[in-house]
């Protein structure tokens, strides 16, 4: 009988194992098909809201394109952000190593700059200003000149030779928020019409300086500010000189002149004029909303033989032609000042 007892306790005992390993089974089996019914009821949901955004979709079939216009004006808005970050009229901090820079590289303080303001490559044009202007103040600063006339309304500023100094002028004038700028600059003739002393009105300036790819993409063409050309043509109408309009080609590539490839491609571009600067500024400034415009003065013709500037044939140039150059500058900058006119018919 205690084997039996014995027997029976053991066939018990197997029993309860049997139970437990059952219901673990059981259990493992309840979860399994717990995450198959919330799996099966996610699906549903999945298909269900997919059905329900076809629905939307096929009631509003622009829901889709709204949605697409809406993430590409958040795009263009994110690029317009980045492209002001970079201008000083958009960006303090550059404004105020803009305005550091203008003084220390001119030496005028900002208070002293006029609202026109004239930019020449040659010395002799302030020299002449300052004669022509009995107030004129002139400083000289660590990388340019500049001298100031309050009666005329005018400042005139020597920022050196070249499209980089050009470009920079450009940008640091902007901080002054000048009613208008003129460039007085130099150019050698392309067009056979053309010689040594006639003046030349640029509508527009081709782009092969390499600085102003900085400022704006390839394709946009450099233009100066039309109602500042439309001022100084005025002004070259009532003194009676003649002069050309048409498209400039600026250059940073300065013995062009022994380059025959270059001279062809000139002709077939069918500019007038090669000089190295107007490019740059007219980009530099129409993306700092400075107006500017400029008059050219031909001062040497290389395209002809014999026609390359040299140091005799440009104080030949200047002792006839800079101080007409100077004047018309001066006297179109004051009467945009004196007349009041807006030269700008919008706000940007």
């Amino acid at each position: 009988m205690a084997v039996k007892g014995k027997t029976a306790k053991k066939t018990t005992k197997s029993a309860v194992k049997k139970k437990k390993v059952t219901k673990k089974k059981t259990s493992s089996k309840s979860s399994v098909s717990s995450k198959l019914k919330k799996s099966k009821k996610a699906s549903t949901l999945k298909v269900k809201s997919s059905a329900s955004s076809e629905l939307a979709a096929s009631v509003d079939p622009y829901a889709l394109v709204r949605l697409s216009t809406k993430r590409q004006v958040n795009s263009v808005e994110e690029k317009k952000a980045k492209l002001r970050a970079r201008r000083i009229h958009w960006n303090k901090e550059k404004e105020k190593i803009a305005i550091d820079m203008l003084e220390r590289y001119t030496g005028h303080d900002l208070k002293d700059f006029q609202q026109q303001i004239i930019l020449t490559n040659f010395h002799y044009y302030i020299e002449r200003f300052n004669v022509l202007l009995d107030d004129a103040k002139y400083t000289k600063g660590s990388a340019f000149k500049a001298s100031s006339s309050k009666k005329a309304q005018v400042t005139i500023i020597e920022f050196g030779v070249g499209s980089a100094m050009a470009a920079l002028i450009g940008e640091l004038v902007s901080v002054v928020n000048p009613k208008a700028v003129l460039f007085l600059g130099l150019a050698g003739s392309v067009h056979p019409s053309l010689k040594v002393g006639d003046f030349v009105l640029p509508i527009a300036s081709v782009r092969a300086e390499g600085v102003s790819d900085h400022f704006l993409p390839p394709q946009v063409p450099a233009l100066p500010t039309f109602k500042v050309q439309k001022f100084v043509s005025q002004i070259l109408v009532e003194h009676g000189h003649d002069y050309r309009t048409g498209t400039i080609h600026s250059t940073d590539f300065r013995f062009w002149e022994f380059d025959d490839r270059f001279k062809q491609n000139l002709i077939e571009e069918r500019v007038l004029a090669v000089e190295m600067e107007t490019a740059a500024l007219f980009t530099a400034c129409f993306v700092s909303k400075v107006n500017i415009g400029a008059l050219l003065l031909i001062s040497d013709c290389p395209m002809k033989k014999g026609g390359i500037k040299t140091k005799s044939s440009a104080k030949e140039v200047f002792k006839k032609y800079t101080d007409i150059h100077i004047e018309l500058g001066i006297e179109a900058m004051a009467d945009i000042a004196e007349r009041g006119e807006k030269v700008r018919h919008y706000n940007w």
